[in-house]
């Protein structure tokens, strides 16, 4: 329920405050003065598209603030969860500033949401009729949407389940699409990391492999340095009358026999007796090498051609044997996650055509409960269309199925209202032959009896009930009057027997103030809502007769 509004500086409203209550308030005042202007503000805080041409002239910025009661509709609270919206579950404060420089904030409980999120918010807050309204009655396509909402919990199970089995067999048969659309290019990728999986797979790469075998490569390729190196060395150490090792060995006599004499001698003695040891090893290393040493040209070619295949590996995969075998294990994980092969494609077509069965089987259940719910709803709005003077009316739900027999999100009906207004006539659709006072009936037959099930905490009516007069707006204000037993109505109108039947009123006036034009509202006292549908009677001159027929118009409301 809207409980409180501020407004400032839109369109013609410099500052105004409104205070609302439970049930039925009409709005009333002179054409022009502003009545729709409130509306408007309502319905930009449900989410409504904004302009700039809203802002006061001589304003930077427009501001509009609602207070609401806490909506109680199922899946209010999942949203407010779903936007971070906290809230003690008793007000909703909404919030939207508009500047002339385009900037849009919006605000829920001062948490700033998008315009799209605060219109998934403002569809629990009001629901807005205008005088085109009709415009859903108009709409062919919206029939389909009216008649799901006359259904029961029942219904919403079985059409929810519809919409899993179709929403199952869509994405499936996306994925089936796009596998044939994409099959050439499906195949060529999957053939290619096949190749490249055995490639890297018959080439077994190890972990350091590479620095041995670059090692062995350069011992290999230089083998004759190598011997020669040895050779020399070992030659210059041990070989000769009087080899350096030899001398070394005497060296080592002589010191020792004065080693005691010193202990700097000893120091000496230590350091070339050491040596000598050292030369000793070395030769004896020197010795076995060159014995091992073998030219092993065969080995040469497979250590070359070795680290050939390494390097056009790296150029293809990777710049080290790490990267090559890294990427063999990402190739690897995609080729056993693919889910393409011919039998495979196959077993998803039997799946899709198994699961299309099925939506078309739950189609069909959701069709005969539709059929069902439409004969109520039939019966349902003929009851309310009598009561509002259109007693020889026939209305019809006809179906229809669409093109192909394909299926949607709805299923595969296409259904229209059809309606006739004089006796004897055909049946023909709602959109061609009723006329917008009849149209406005229709509407409030659907009103009545969705409002108890919608849950709205407020439903405005803005002139809906242009083109009618006398009994039948009396049966209007009856409707409207019913709708606000269930939700709070807010009712723009020009008609006298609307506003009395009204539990509240309040007088929209437009003026001049310093020049300037602005719209102000009031609430009206008995005396003061006697004197206004007076007015609302005669005209501009109000007399006492006119009065009486005020007074007599509130005691007939009160009854």
């Amino acid at each position: 329920m809207l409980q409180e509004i501020s407004i400032t500086n839109f369109a013609i409203i410099p500052e105004l405050r409104l205070s609302f209550h439970e049930g039925m308030t009409a709005l009333t005042g002179e054409t022009g003065a502003g009545k729709s202007i409130i509306i408007d503000a309502l319905g930009l805080l449900a989410g409504g598209r904004g302009s700039s041409d809203y802002i006061r002239q001589g304003a930077d910025k427009c501001i509009l603030e609602g207070l609401f009661e806490w909506p109680k509709q199922e899946g209010f609270e999942a949203l407010m969860e779903e936007l971070g919206i906290e809230s003690d579950g008793s007000n909703l404060i909404v919030r939207r500033d508009m500047s002339l420089a385009g900037k849009n904030v919006c605000r829920v409980n001062g948490h700033i949401v998008t315009l799209a999120n605060l219109r998934r918010v403002g569809s629990y807050l009001v629901d807005i009729q205008g005088q085109n309204e009709h415009q859903e009655l108009l709409q062919p396509e919206s029939h389909l949407v009216l008649l799901d909402r006359f259904g029961d919990s029942t219904f919403q199970q079985k059409k929810r389940a519809y919409q899993e089995a179709y929403q199952a067999y869509r994405e499936l048969e996306r994925k089936v699409r796009k596998i044939q659309q994409n099959e050439k290019n499906y195949v060529q990728r999957i053939d290619m990391l096949n190749f490249q999986q055995e490639e890297i797979a018959a080439a077994q790469l190890e972990v350091g492999e590479e620095e041995k075998l670059r090692e062995e490569r350069d011992k290999l390729s230089n083998y004759q340095k190598i011997v020669d190196g040895l050779a020399t060395a070992y030659g210059a150490l041990s070989e000769g009358e009087q080899s350096s090792l030899d001398g070394v060995g005497m060296a080592v006599s002589e010191i020792q026999s004065i080693a005691h004499l010193d202990s700097e001698y000893e120091a000496i003695f230590d350091n070339i007796q050491s040596a000598y040891y050292l030369l000793q090893d070395a030769v004896g290393d020197m010795s076995r090498q060159i014995d091992l040493l073998e030219l092993d040209e065969n080995r040469l070619e497979e250590v070359t051609q070795r680290m050939e295949t390494i390097r056009q590996l790296k150029r293809k995969y990777g710049d080290s044997v790490e990267a090559i075998l890294a990427y063999y294990e990402e190739i690897t994980e995609e080729l056993d996650s693919s889910d393409f092969t011919e039998s495979q494609l196959d077993k998803m077509k039997n799946e899709l055509t198994q699961k299309e069965e099925w939506a078309f089987q739950c189609a069909e259940e959701l069709h005969q409960a539709r059929k069902a719910i439409a004969s109520d709803l039939e019966q349902s709005i003929l009851r309310e269309l009598k009561s509002l003077y259109m007693e020889n009316t026939e209305f019809e739900v006809r179906f229809s199925t669409q093109a192909n027999g394909r299926l949607d999100e709805q299923g595969f009906d296409i259904v229209e209202f059809y309606i006739t207004t004089n006796p004897g006539e055909p049946l023909k659709p709602l959109v061609k032959v009723a006329s917008g006072g009849e149209l406005s009936r229709v509407l409030l037959a659907l009103k009545t009896i969705f409002s108890s099930e919608q849950g709205v905490t407020s439903i405005i009516f803005d002139e809906v009930d242009t083109g009618v007069s006398g009994r039948v707006a009396q049966a209007i204000a009856d409707k409207i009057l019913k709708i606000s037993k269930y939700s709070q109505v807010l009712c723009i109108t020009h008609l006298p027997q609307v506003a009395a039947v009204a539990d509240y009123q309040y007088y929209i006036v437009k003026k001049v103030v310093g020049g300037r034009t602005q719209t102000s509202v009031s609430e009206l006292a008995a005396a003061e809502r006697e004197n206004e549908i007076a007015r609302m009677l005669a005209g501009s001159e109000i007399t006492p007769l006119t009065i009486e027929h005020a007074k007599e118009l509130l005691r007939l409301a009160k009854k």
